[in-house]
């Protein structure tokens, strides 16, 4: 299927590696000028040529944080009109709230709610005046079913959500979408950190703790980025124009709930 995208331009936060890299791989395959940003030069300027490599498109690379107005600054100079945008953070490490400061709260809400607002103000605009453009953010099954552990990432994620479904409603006229993708378990380093702290937790190795976890998905295996990114591109895609405002799961099963 032709995605109709081929020429537009976007930008994919965090993605030097894991879903983001995913993401920013589906979306060059089809032709999308994709300007990839991440904190680490080394990865990140790797990943941008291997994806150009395995693609055959150019793909820009900007070391950028967007947790700061700086990086975001930076990441928007690079590519000043996208059509659209990925929203993307690492997420914030697994505890005990009782152990987390004030100063934890606002830097996981800072990352994983307010960075993605400021990047969606900063673009918008200019994809309303184009009459098109498409944001995913990806966010978490969590938004859906809370997971132990992780409430610093559970409440900033679960705020963007909530702004996200307003906005959404918002700006469908003008030929602009905004979903969110919740991802369950996807084979990447957010996913050994998890399962590297629950079976720290519960006295197991991390292949028990990996077996648990794959024994509890329905689909019985953990997610690949590469279907990730085909379904975040699928939502980029001309195709997906009457899909806005949505918590779309992918999640091999796992949320047992019908809503």
């Amino acid at each position: 299927m032709d995605l109709g995208i081929g020429g537009k331009r976007a930008i994919v936060c965090a993605a030097s590696q894991g879903l983001g890299r995913g993401c920013a791989e589906a979306l060059a395959r089809e032709g999308v000028q994709v300007t990839i940003a991440a904190r680490t030069r080394d990865t990140l300027e790797a990943a941008a040529r291997e994806i150009a490599a395995e693609t055959h498109t150019p793909v820009m690379s900007i070391v950028a944080d967007v947790t700061t107005p700086r990086g975001r600054a930076a990441a928007l100079e690079a590519c000043p009109e996208p059509d659209i945008l990925i929203n993307n953070g690492g997420g914030e490490p697994p505890g005990d709230f009782h152990d987390w400061t004030p100063e934890d709260w606002l830097r996981a809400v800072n990352a994983s709610m307010i960075a993605p607002i400021e990047m969606i103000k900063a673009t918008i605009d200019g994809m309303t005046a184009r009459r098109f453009g498409r944001i995913v953010n990806i966010t978490s099954s969590a938004v859906k079913a809370p997971l132990k552990n992780l409430g610093l990432s559970n409440a900033g994620r679960s705020g963007l959500t909530g702004f996200v479904a307003g906005l959404a409603r918002e700006v469908a006229p003008h030929g602009v979408t905004i979903n969110n993708v919740l991802p369950g378990a996807f084979d990447t380093g957010r996913l050994q950190v998890v399962l590297g702290y629950a079976a720290e937790q519960a006295g197991r190795t991390f292949e028990e703790q990996l077996a648990l976890r794959t024994e509890a998905i329905p689909a019985r295996r953990i997610g690949t980025v590469a279907e990730f990114g085909a379904l975040c591109a699928y939502l980029c895609s001309m195709h997906a124009g009457y899909i806005t405002g949505q918590n779309v799961l992918i999640d091999g099963g796992a949320y047992p709930g019908t809503f």
